[in-house]
């Protein structure tokens, strides 16, 4: 046998057991998937390391380990175990750390002349040891060194073999069961850009009160949306999201039993139902992507402006319209934000960069059009339905945010002011999202063309307590005689997160549904408030259950008119 394969042999032993001394404590912790989370006041985007990523990540992490301590500078070029800020010459190991370093060169530390002996010893940083290990046994060797190992040297390692045996054995299987749950994602994973994010609402709700509670009943409601979220450059965002649902708002009377054209108490779940069959249809077709500081919003259909603007409104609002948050559309968000939509773009462009008045501030100022895919005469991108906005948004710190938000809009005759993009049939329901019919319905002879203004807050004095509202004033102009009016919005919330369980929310909501008064042709000049409680509770990861109920005042803006109580049992699985 040659002396070169000789030595090969005689080292080999020695490896696994030296490359242990990396740390005094050998318990390899196991790998975990990472998770980037980007949240914004208006929705949170998650995205989470995909599994074809994994092994490379792994490969990643053990050379950040290997070159940790080979930095260009003085303290990574460990000659003596005393250049180690935390080793003493009294810890056990000592003797050992000190023949791998001074006598082998195999161990150089961390940049800051650490150690780090006292913690557990992770997959990555053994490895990036047993590396460091090899490359100065294959140096050795190459060189044909005389008296590569004493035999004492060689008995210590192999008792260190023997006591780590069962560790050895619990990583290698780590490891191999790590490489076959990755080959087996890889070979039936849906897509290498695309993952699916679904929502799935059950709602139990029930109204009462007068001659509205005579002609309503108890209804069990659905609203599922599957979302595909694609990402081409690890930065964007292609949403393509498919929605079915049978819900439906209930029918408000006034005290001779006729029903009142309103929006007032309209659920987040029963808006966009389609036609309440549980027909599957394409309501979000959206992509976002940086350029530069900017971020940028492009909607082919289903777009709207929450998706895009802060709405500073914590934990009433919620990015999938009404899964987690509030359980009314009042509530979730300022009625200013559902005044348009469809297709369109939007820019937001941040101000500063961090720390300041101005760490979190930003313009944002978006185009949506509800009749943008219709060639028709008065239709289309510009000439049709639209509505434009800018908004100011800044923030004080991380407890405080403001926004300032007009809304410049056009619609022809026969809409409504707060449709959120649907194009209106002349009918209230799902084509309507919140307030009256006096503070909705625009001429149904001519165009109106609108102009709204509002101001939101959020602030948090703690972090288990968050108080946000909002005012909006509407000016529609009409393009006839006693066309014009004025309508007004308003509402506060106080939130308690993690308020008996961590993920728990409680919330409180007062308000007044959007209203106006003095309109010719319409009765009621009362002010509709709008009163809500809910608690959310957390039962996992993927399921809650939200309990609440709302209470609205003067109905129809009539103060004849008898109160209207719904309650709420709502379930909401995501995954």
């Amino acid at each position: 046998m040659s002396n070169l394969l000789w030595k090969s042999l005689v080292v080999s032993p020695a490896v696994l057991g030296a490359a242990l001394l990396v740390s005094t404590t050998a318990i390899a912790a196991p790998s975990k998937t990472t998770e980037v989370s980007a949240a914004k006041q208006s929705g949170v985007t998650q995205v989470t390391q995909q599994p074809e990523t994994l092994a490379q990540t792994t490969i990643d992490q053990v050379n950040r380990y290997s070159n940790e301590g080979n930095q260009n500078n003085s303290q990574s070029q460990v000659t003596s175990v005393s250049q180690f800020s935390d080793v003493q010459p009294t810890d056990w190991a000592f003797q050992a750390l000190q023949s791998l370093v001074e006598r082998y060169g195999c161990i150089a530390g961390y940049p800051n002349a650490t150690y780090r002996g006292n913690r557990a010893l992770t997959r990555y940083e053994f490895a990036a040891g047993l590396n460091a290990c090899l490359d100065r046994v294959n140096e050795l060797i190459a060189t044909a060194t005389a008296d590569l190992v004493t035999k004492q040297d060689l008995a210590t390692l192999q008792r260190l073999q023997e006591e780590f045996s069962a560790e050895l054995a619990t990583l290698r299987g780590r490891v191999d069961s790590l490489e076959a749950r990755t080959a087996e994602l890889e070979a039936n994973q849906f897509s290498t850009t695309t993952k699916l994010v679904g929502e799935a609402v059950f709602g139990v709700t029930d109204v009462f009160g007068g001659k509205t509670g005579d002609a309503n009943n108890t209804v069990f409601q659905d609203r599922v949306r599957l979302d595909l979220q694609t990402s081409f450059t690890g930065r964007d965002v292609l949403h393509t999201r498919l929605a079915a649902g049978n819900a439906q708002p209930f029918s408000l009377r006034d005290n001779a039993g006729a029903a009142i054209n309103t929006a007032e108490g309209t659920q987040t779940f029963q808006v966009g139902a389609g036609d309440g069959n549980n027909s599957v249809k394409i309501d979000r077709l959206t992509y976002e992507f940086p350029i530069g500081p900017a971020h940028v919003y492009l909607a082919a259909s289903g777009g709207r402006h929450s998706q895009y603007a802060a709405v500073n409104n914590p934990y009433f609002f919620d990015q999938t319209d009404g899964g987690n948050g509030a359980l009314s559309t009042l509530a979730s968000e300022s009625p200013i934000y559902r005044i348009g939509g469809g297709a369109g773009i939007a820019l937001n462009l941040p101000l500063g960069k961090g720390g300041g008045i101005l760490g979190n501030s930003s313009i944002t100022a978006g185009y949506l059009a509800s009749e943008a895919n219709n060639p028709g005469l008065g239709q289309g991108l510009a000439n049709g339905d639209y509505a434009a906005l800018g908004q100011l948004n800044f923030s004080v710190g991380d407890r405080l945010a403001l926004a300032a938000t007009y809304v410049h809009g056009y619609s022809g005759a026969g809409g409504f002011l707060f449709n959120s993009g649907s194009t209106s049939d002349g009918t209230f329901g799902n084509d309507i999202a919140v307030g009256t019919n006096q503070a909705n319905a625009l001429s149904t002879t001519n165009g109106s063309s609108t102009n709204s203004y509002g101001v939101e807050a959020a602030f948090r004095p703690s972090d288990k307590l968050s108080i946000s509202g909002f005012v909006s004033y509407h000016d529609v102009v009409g393009f006839g005689a006693n066309d014009n009016f004025q309508a007004w919005s308003y509402g506060v919330g106080v939130a308690l997160p993690d308020f008996g369980k961590k993920g728990n929310v409680l919330g409180l909501f007062a308000g007044a549904e959007p209203y106006s008064f003095n309109r010719p042709g319409f009765v009621g000049n009362d002010v509709p408030y709008h009163f809500e409680g809910f608690y959310k509770y957390r039962v996992s990861d993927n399921i809650s259950i939200t309990p609440g109920v709302i209470w609205l005042t003067s109905p129809g803006q009539n103060s004849n008119n008898d109160d209207a109580i719904i309650g709420t049992l709502r379930t909401t699985f995501s995954f």
